[in-house]
C-alpha cells in the first residue's frame, strides 16, 4: 500500500497542529507516524523534504529514520506561515526507493495571540460649535492580525474617558459623533480629548487604545467690544503719521481668525481726515495715527467717536454687542515749529551795475508758534560768488558788490541764493533745539543800456559813380540784450551838407544798413562819420568813423586794375591799421638812411688825416665813441635818465610841447606833431624826407635819436697826434701834463705816459 499517516489505517495525508505562543514548547498532539507497505526484511528508512525541513523555514520539522515518527522542533505562528507541504520518502537499505513520493500538508491552526491595533495613534477631528446630534466628527480604524474567520479577529470599538456624553462612538464601525446639542468653544470646550478602545473576540478579547483630538471650530457668534467706553490720548503737532495711541477690545472668539479680528471705524469728530486708525493683528487693538499734522495753534483738541465690528459677517444667531462704540479723545500737545517762508522760491529782479549796498529784497521767515513767539534771525547759508550780505534781525538782503550780467554763477538768467531764518527755541518749555527754516531767493539780473553799439566793418570800397557797383553793407552788434539791442539807428552824424548830396545811409533790416553815393565823387579816401543808436531807454549811441574808399568801376561794378591798390588800402584795412602799416614803412627808411649817413661818416674819416702832425703821418681813426655815461661833459649834454627809465618820457607826439635838451642850439625849434599823412602815395617820399629832417632837427628828444659824430683828431686838432702811443721809445720825453685839461676821458692817459 502506499505510504500513508499511522495511525488512520495508512491512509490519512493531513496532520493539523496548533499555533502555539512562544512561550509554550509543545501544543501538537503527539507525533504522527508514517508507514510503507512494502516492508523490506531489514526495515525501511523514511525521509521527508520541504519548507520547513531543508527549506525556509529550516528545521521545523523532523522524522524519525526507523520509525517514520514526524516531530515539531519549534513554536508555529499562524500569522507567519498557515501550512506547510511536505513530501515523503520510503527507501530500502541500499537507497532505493520501494514506492512514489506521498505529499504530506501540515495546517496550522489559529489561536488568539495578537493584539487589534489602532492604524493612529492620535486620531484629530474637527467640528463646528453648535453642531446638530449625530454629526459625523471622524472614523477611528484598528486591525487585527489572527484569522479574521475566526472569532479571534471580532473586534469592539468605545469611549473610555472622559464621559462627558458630548460624544458616542459606533462600536463595531469606529465612527463617532456629536451625542447632544449646544457645543459652544467660548462657554465649554474648545477642545476635547477622548481616550478610544478597540478589543477583539467581540470585546471579550485582547485590547488597545488610542487618543482621538476634538476641535470645536470657531463660529463668528461674539462680537468684539471696547475695554471702556472713552479713551484719553495725546500726540505733537507738526508730525504726519504719528501713533496717537491705542483702543482696546476683547473677542471671545478664536484668536487670530477672522472671526477674531476687528474692523474700527472713525464715525464722528474727524470731518478733515487728519486722523487714521487700523488693527494690530497681533493684539487686535485699534491704533490712532495722524493722516495730516495737526497744528496746535489752529486746533488743540478733538473726539472721535469710534466703532468696532469683525472683519468676518457675525451670526445671525449671536447677541447684540454693548460696547461697539467708543469715545477718543485726543489733545494736541504744542512744540516748537521751524520757522516757515510765505514765498518760497522768492523770485527778485536786481539792475545790472548796481553800486553795493543796494537793497535786493526783505526776505522775512514767519513763525508758526504764534501764542509763543520767538525771535527770529537770518543768515545766508548758499550764496556762490559772495554778492550778497543779509542783516540777521530784518532779512534784508543787500549787494555786497556790482552783480554783472554776465557769469558763470547764473544759471538760466537767475542767480540762486539760500536764506536761513532760525528761531531761538523757547517757544514750548522746556526749551527745545532752535529750528530752522531754508528759503530759495532767485535774482534775475535786469538788462541796462549801458553799451553803446559797435559799427562793423570800419573801412570798404564804393564805386565813385553812383549806381554802379554794390553799396556798402554795414551791421552793427551791442553788447546788451534785448530790449537794449536792435534794431539800431543808422545815420551820417555830421551837419556838413556836401556829405549829405553825396552820399546816403538806409537800414536794411534791424542790424544792418546800406552805404550809397548820390553824386560821383573823386577817387580817395573819405572819412564818414557814421552815427549809430541803440534801441534802449534811454538809448545809447556811439559816432564812428567810416573809411571809404572811392574807386572807378567797369561796367561790372568792380574797380580798375589802375584803382585796385588805392582802393584796397582803404578796403582792407582800417584807419588804425593803415597809419601802423605807414609808421613801419617810415620807422624802415628812417633806419635806412641813419645807417647810410653812419656809412658815408666812415668815409669821410677815413679820407682825412687824422695824424697830420706825426713824421710817420700814422692815421689812426679815432671812431664814434660811445656816449658811456658817468663824466661831467655827458652830464652837460644830456639828461641819462632819459636813456635808464624811457617809460618816464613818451614820445613827442604824446606829451605836446617838451623841454630843449642843454645842448640843443638856440635856432633849433621843436617840429609840430602829429604830422598829416600824405593824401596820395607819390608823396610818401617827400613825407620820409621831412620826417628825417624833424628827427635829426628836434632838440626836445635823447640823443640816441640823432646821429652824434664826433670830429675826427688829426689835422687841426688842438690836441695833437696820439700815435705817440704806438711810436718808438725816443718820443719818452714828451710832456704830457697838458692831458689834464681835456677832461677826465684823458687824465688817465696823462697819468699812464707822463711818468
Amino acid at each position: 500500500m502506499p505510504l500513508g499517516m499511522s495511525p488512520s489505517s495508512g491512509a490519512g495525508r493531513t496532520a493539523s497542529c496548533s499555533s502555539a505562543s512562544p512561550i509554550a514548547s509543545w501544543v501538537c498532539p503527539p507525533p504522527r507516524q508514517i508507514k510503507s507497505d512494502k516492508q523490506q526484511p531489514g526495515g525501511v528508512i523514511y525521509s521527508i523534504k520541504g519548507p520547513g525541513v531543508d527549506e525556509e523555514p529550516l528545521g521545523v520539522f523532523s522524522i524519525d529514520k526507523l520509525s517514520g515518527k514526524v516531530f515539531l522542533n519549534t513554536v508555529l505562528d499562524r500569522e507567519q506561515t498557515e501550512r506547510f507541504r511536505l513530501k515523503a520518502y520510503a527507501l530500502d537499505l541500499g537507497g532505493r526507493t520501494l514506492e512514489d513520493p506521498t505529499d504530506l500538508e501540515i495546517i496550522v491552526v489559529d489561536q488568539n495571540d495578537n493584539r487589534p491595533l489602532f492604524r493612529q495613534e492620535v486620531f484629530t477631528g474637527h467640528v463646528m460649535e453648535g453642531a446638530e446630534p449625530g454629526t459625523l466628527v471622524m472614523t477611528a480604524e484598528a486591525t487585527d492580525a489572527d484569522d479574521p474567520d475566526t472569532d479571534n479577529a471580532v473586534l469592539r470599538f468605545s469611549i473610555l474617558e472622559p464621559a462627558t456624553g458630548a460624544f458616542h462612538i459606533n462600536e463595531t464601525t469606529g465612527e463617532i459623533r456629536t451625542a447632544q446639542a449646544g457645543l459652544d468653544r467660548e462657554v465649554t470646550v474648545a477642545v476635547y480629548n477622548l481616550t478610544l478602545q478597540v478589543a477583539d473576540m467581540s470585546g471579550d478579547g485582547l485590547t488597545t487604545t488610542a487618543a482621538a483630538v476634538i476641535y470645536v471650530d470657531d463660529v463668528n457668534d461674539n462680537p468684539p467690544e471696547f475695554t471702556e467706553d472713552e479713551f484719553s490720548l495725546e500726540v505733537a503737532e507738526d508730525v504726519r503719521g504719528a501713533e496717537v495711541g491705542r483702543v482696546l477690545v476683547h473677542d471671545k472668539d478664536l484668536p487670530g481668525s477672522p472671526n477674531w479680528l476687528a474692523r474700527f471705524t472713525i464715525l464722528e469728530g474727524d470731518p478733515e481726515g487728519v486722523f487714521a486708525i487700523r488693527t494690530d493683528p497681533r493684539t487686535n487693538d485699534g491704533v490712532l495715527s495722524t493722516a495730516k499734522a495737526l497744528d496746535h495753534e489752529v486746533r488743540d483738541r478733538f473726539a472721535l467717536t469710534v466703532s468696532v465690528q469683525n472683519q468676518q459677517v457675525l451670526d445671525p444667531a449671536a447677541p447684540p454687542s454693548a460696547r461697539a462704540l467708543a469715545t477718543v479723545h485726543v489733545r494736541v500737545r504744542d512744540v516748537n515749529e521751524a520757522p516757515v517762508f510765505p514765498e518760497n522760491p522768492r523770485l527778485v529782479s536786481v539792475a545790472e551795475g548796481a553800486p553795493p549796498g543796494t537793497e535786493v529784497t526783505v526776505y522775512r521767515a514767519s513763525d508758526p508758534d504764534i501764542r509763543q513767539p520767538q525771535a527770529l534771525s537770518y543768515a545766508l547759508a548758499y550764496d556762490p560768488a559772495a554778492w550778497l550780505r543779509v542783516e540777521p534781525g530784518s532779512g534784508r538782503v543787500l549787494t555786497t558788490r556790482e552783480l554783472p550780467r554776465l557769469s558763470a554763477f547764473l544759471q538760466g538768467g537767475l542767480y540762486t541764493a539760500l536764506v536761513l531764518a532760525s528761531d531761538n527755541g523757547k517757544a514750548c518749555p522746556p526749551c527745545e533745539p532752535p529750528l530752522t527754516a531754508t528759503g530759495t531767493l532767485s535774482i534775475e539780473i535786469w538788462e541796462v543800456n549801458d553799451h553803446a553799439p559797435v559799427l562793423t566793418p570800419l573801412a570798404g570800397v564804393v564805386c565813385s559813380q553812383p549806381g554802379r557797383g554794390r553799396p556798402l553793407l554795414l551791421s552793427a552788434t551791442d553788447e546788451d540784450l534785448s530790449p537794449h539791442a536792435e534794431p539800431f539807428n543808422f545815420s551820417l552824424g555830421s551837419g556838413d551838407p556836401q556829405l549829405a548830396r553825396n552820399w546816403t545811409l538806409s537800414r536794411v533790416n534791424k542790424t544792418h544798413a546800406a552805404l550809397r553815393l548820390l553824386a560821383e565823387v573823386p577817387e580817395g579816401l573819405y572819412v564818414l562819420p557814421v552815427l549809430v543808436r541803440d534801441s534802449g531807454s534811454p538809448p545809447q549811441e556811439q559816432k564812428q568813423p567810416l573809411n571809404v574808399s572811392a574807386c572807378l568801376c567797369g561796367d561790372s561794378g568792380t574797380c580798375w586794375e589802375g584803382t585796385v591798390a588805392a582802393s584796397a588800402v582803404g578796403a582792407g584795412l582800417s584807419f588804425g591799421a593803415l597809419m601802423s602799416v605807414l609808421g613801419t614803412i617810415i620807422l624802415l627808411l628812417l633806419l635806412v638812411l641813419l645807417a647810410a649817413i653812419g656809412e658815408r661818416c666812415r668815409q669821410r674819416a677815413l679820407r682825412k688825416g687824422l695824424l697830420a702832425g706825426s713824421r710817420d703821418d700814422l692815421r689812426d681813426n679815432i671812431l664814434n665813441y660811445d656816449e658811456q655815461g658817468g663824466g661831467e661833459e655827458d652830464q652837460d649834454a644830456y639828461d641819462l635818465n632819459q636813456l635808464r627809465h624811457p617809460e618816464l618820457f613818451p614820445p613827442p607826439s604824446l606829451r605836446g610841447k617838451q623841454p630843449l635838451r642843454r645842448d640843443a642850439p638856440y635856432s633849433y625849434g621843436s617840429p609840430l606833431y602829429p604830422r598829416r599823412l600824405p593824401a596820395g602815395p607819390s608823396d610818401i617820399e617827400d613825407f620820409i624826407n621831412e620826417g628825417l629832417d624833424a628827427a635829426d632837427s628836434d632838440p626836445s628828444v635823447p640823443p640816441y635819436d640823432t646821429a652824434l659824430i664826433y670830429d675826427y683828431e688829426g689835422s687841426g686838432s688842438v690836441a695833437g697826434t696820439l700815435s705817440s702811443i704806438v711810436s718808438s721809445l725816443e718820443d719818452g720825453d714828451q710832456d704830457y701834463d697838458y692831458l689834464h685839461e681835456w677832461g677826465p676821458r684823458f687824465r688817465r692817459l696823462a697819468d699812464l705816459y707822463g711818468q
